[in-house]
């Protein structure tokens, strides 16, 4: 068991012949307890400072503990958003070479049918020039027939 102020405040100390003067012990005993008592008060308002430090240190390690889980739940969540933006990119990236396939085939098709329809315009165009020649021709040829010589004749003589 602990002494306390009181203890040593209500100590007798047993007299003999040639003791201690009285009035000196009960001076440093009255400068003991006094001592005492500033210790023990000083020693329980540290107590009272060292437990609300615990407090605080509590307090702090527990933002700091939430903080950090929240830090990582973050780059979590920056993790999957890269992650996930990556996927719709390379998405995108074959939607778009798709398309463009598409695009290019669809277009090669459309040049060969045009390729196509230049070559039988051509065919056609060379037809039409050789009839249209023979048929220049042939009235050349009706022209320079003696014939047509003979059919002036007749429409002079007629009026």
């Amino acid at each position: 068991m602990a002494l306390t102020p009181l203890d040593i405040h209500n100590k007798e100390f047993s007299r003999s012949f040639r003791g201690y003067d009285e009035d000196d012990v009960n001076e440093f005993l009255d400068q003991v307890i006094k001592d005492y008592e500033s210790l023990i008060r000083e020693n329980k308002e540290q107590q009272n400072q060292l437990a609300a430090i615990q407090e605080r240190l509590d307090h702090f390690s527990n933002i700091e503990e939430t903080l950090s889980k929240t830090i990582i739940i973050a780059q979590e969540a920056a993790d999957e958003v890269r992650s996930n933006a990556k996927k719709e990119a390379q998405l995108i990236l074959k939607e778009a070479e798709k398309n463009a396939d598409r695009i290019i085939n669809e277009s090669l098709a459309k040049s060969r049918k045009i390729a196509l329809e230049i070559e039988e315009l051509k065919k056609q165009a060379s037809i039409y020039r050789t009839r249209f020649r023979t048929l220049i021709e042939a009235q050349l040829e009706l022209l320079g027939n003696e014939d047509w010589s003979s059919l002036e004749r007749v429409e002079v003589e007629q009026p």
